[in-house]
């Protein structure tokens, strides 16, 4: 069993920038790939960004290549999403998710087996 607590989110203004952490519970944290999504009111959680369990390799979401970045701390049990130059369409309450250990790094929600209760990013314009 994993558990994962987000934080860091908060309100900003376009442009401006935030990092979330994410602490993880567990022993076997570091064998986990872990990802970053994302949940706007009305609309379904997507895909912001994973990273693979040894930090070798990491993916985005075409919407924040570039912008933001995933890096973890196994020694720390932590994940953290960095996010720079922020737009309104970035509000969204963000979850971190763990994937159980599956061969790869997934971009998708079905598999993910952990998942952290979220927090809120709100980007004003």
């Amino acid at each position: 069993q994993v558990q994962l607590v987000e934080s860091g989110g908060g309100l900003v203004q376009a442009g401006g920038s935030l990092r979330l952490s994410c602490a993880a519970s567990g022993r076997t944290f570091n064998t986990y790939a872990m990802g970053w999504f994302r949940q706007a009111p009305g609309k379904e959680r997507e895909f912001v960004a994973a990273i693979a369990w040894s930090g070798g390799s990491a993916y985005y979401a075409d919407s924040v290549k570039g912008r933001f970045t995933i890096s973890r701390d196994n020694a720390k049990n932590t994940v953290y999403l960095q996010m720079n130059s922020l737009k309104p369409e970035d509000t969204a309450v963000y979850y971190c998710a763990a994937d159980g250990g599956r061969v790869g790094v997934g971009v998708r929600v079905y598999e993910y087996d952990y998942w952290g209760q979220g927090t809120q990013v709100t980007v004003s314009s």
